[in-house]
């Protein structure tokens, strides 16, 4: 579905352009029977492709690396949870004059790595987590045009329960991004 989409908007669309991002996340793990961990600060960098279907909507898919997780202090002692993701989100962006923009679309994330720590010990906990995570991403961006560089802010929101090992409760990976952007030979 997604692959159909892609094609038919490159298709028709004025022109593409390539680029690079990075930036910060602080994501957190949300469980659904209330105990909220601590949000755990991250990163991620990736390449992005912007289509432009006319000039007032575009599509932007990414191939994002992510590191996310969560902490949770009890008792005195920090646990932290750290995951690394492969994330493939497709934004529809829809676009205001002077190059700001609004954006949504789904995003797949496959788990990489994953990764609990307590007391300075480290357990590989990958096959306790689904190897694939769903999510809605919401947010805005800003392209300066001459330069092709931008600014981007956006909210991920967790749709797969990402818990194999436990069934009392749902886990869902929640995170906000801010980041920066270049796009080569940007035209808008």
């Amino acid at each position: 579905m997604v692959s159909v989409i892609l094609t038919t908007a490159t298709i028709n669309a004025q022109h593409v352009n390539i680029g690079l991002k990075a930036g910060l996340n602080v994501y957190n793990i949300h469980y659904d029977n209330d105990p909220q961990d601590d949000s755990r600060v991250g990163w991620y960098a990736g390449l992005l492709g912007h289509i432009h279907i006319n000039p007032r909507f575009g599509i932007q898919p990414e191939l994002i690396y992510s590191t996310q997780g969560s902490t949770h202090t009890f008792g005195g002692a920090t646990n932290s949870t750290d995951l690394g993701y492969l994330n493939i989100p497709v934004m529809f962006q829809y676009f205001f004059d002077y190059g700001f923009r609004v954006q949504a679309g789904p995003q797949v994330g496959f788990l990489l790595s994953a990764q609990s720590e307590s007391a300075g010990v480290s357990e590989d906990i990958k096959d306790q987590l689904a190897g694939v995570d769903f999510a809605i991403g919401l947010g805005l961006s800003y392209v300066h045009v001459p330069s092709g560089f931008g600014v981007d802010i956006r909210y991920n929101f967790g749709l797969t329960d990402i818990s194999e090992e436990d069934k009392t409760f749902n886990a869902y990976n929640r995170g906000l991004q801010f980041g920066v952007f270049y796009l080569f030979n940007h035209r808008s």
